[in-house]
């Protein structure tokens, strides 16, 4: 499937995304976890959602004129209920036990002896019997299919195919990973490296895709990696052992013209000039409130000199669950106001749990839709 159609459809996403004029300032994906509020928008009978939730959370999206969609989750929402998750517990949200391939984990010697054991192993194999052609064929056929889904409404742009390094903490408990990191730097260094190199493979892959199938050339990365006081590990030792593998793997979808966005949950502050030296042009979400300075960002140049896509939203922390709509419409204006000339893209700063009043989720969607209309004269 060609995806030019698509992108020409949505010309002006593409000049967004590109960084040229536009009279629009485009939506990106609103996700919205409380079921009623997705029925009212989706205007579908209560309890609809859960019976067929692909459909009625892309009716939603549909409804708020929502241009672009990278991470589709439509079923996330199922994991709330009116007041909260519901979900199960995990390793990072308060498991009672972490049970990784019949290991418990209880220590950092435990995350280095299952990383010798089973991580080490399971990618070494993986570099060694991966198929260029296959990823690409699984890869643009799941890509066409969502696509296909969305319609000519919305632009799907990438998510979660494009491989880097990541923190395990997922895997093993804050505690248990974080320690090792401490305590075995060398071991976490070997986990970077053969990371790096699947996701190499995979990224070399993924650059021929976006030229032969003229996929929209947005990418956003994402894995969380600070809180609200920074970084979750020392900067200096991600200089070291986290950065130049992330550039390396990332370097055959950069060098293919793609514009990769970095995603920002706690104050990401400390981490955008080494983002930026890799080759990131481009930042998603923003939680204001730990310190990320939005008027500097935006300011901000990619490595090559280009302006940055900054995909910003208004705060669904702060703003959206304790302000009026007054303080709505003003934080709208504010990043309208202090975006970049060309490169904006309008959303949530994150996921909007439930409880949020109805009035400023509809003085939301109505201030996306003005300046979806006006651009930056409204």
């Amino acid at each position: 499937m060609d995806f030019s159609y698509y992108c020409e459809k949505k010309r002006h996403v593409m000049d967004t995304i590109m960084r040229k004029p536009s009279s629009m300032i485009p939506i990106a994906l609103l996700h919205i976890m409380q079921h009623s509020v997705i029925e009212r928008i989706a205007k579908v009978l209560p309890g609809s959602y859960e019976k067929d939730p692909v459909h009625v959370y892309l009716k939603a999206q549909k409804n708020m004129n929502v241009d672009i969609i990278d991470q589709f989750i439509p079923e996330n929402p199922l994991s709330m209920g009116d007041y909260g998750y519901e979900g199960g517990r995990s390793a990072t949200t308060g498991a009672k036990e972490i049970i990784v391939s019949n290991m418990k984990i209880e220590s950092p010697e435990d995350v280095v002896a299952h990383m010798e054991k089973f991580i080490f192993p399971g990618l070494k194999k993986a570099i060694q019997e991966f198929d260029e052609e296959q990823y690409i064929r699984d890869v643009i056929q799941r890509e066409t299919e969502i696509q296909r889904l969305f319609g000519e409404d919305i632009l799907r742009t990438g998510y979660g195919f494009c491989p880097f390094p990541y923190m395990r903490y997922g895997t093993y408990g804050y505690v248990n990973y974080f320690c090792a990191y401490a305590l075995y730097p060398e071991i976490i260094e070997r986990d970077f490296k053969l990371q790096s190199e699947l996701a190499y493979l995979k990224n070399k892959a993924v650059a021929k895709m976006y030229k032969q199938y003229k996929l929209p050339p947005l990418y956003r990365a994402d894995h969380d990696m600070t809180d609200s006081r920074g970084t979750l590990v020392n900067i200096k030792s991600m200089e070291k052992i986290w950065f130049p593998y992330f550039e390396k793997c990332f370097r055959p979808v950069i060098d293919a013209g793609v514009t990769v966005i970095w995603h920002c949950d706690g104050n990401i502050m400390p981490m955008v000039p080494y983002l930026l030296e890799c080759g990131i042009k481009g930042f998603q979400g923003f939680q204001y409130e730990d310190g990320i300075d939005y008027v500097k960002l935006c300011k901000m140049k990619a490595r090559d000199g280009e302006e940055l896509v900054i995909q910003a939203g208004v705060s669904v922390t702060v703003t959206l669950p304790f302000g009026t709509p007054e303080d709505v419409k003003k934080e709208l204006k504010f990043l309208v106001e202090n975006g970049p000339k060309n490169g904006l893209i309008l959303g949530l700063s994150s996921s909007l749990v439930p409880g949020v009043k109805w009035e400023n989720i509809k003085t939301l969607i109505e201030g996306l839709n003005y300046y979806r209309i006006h651009g930056r004269k409204g």
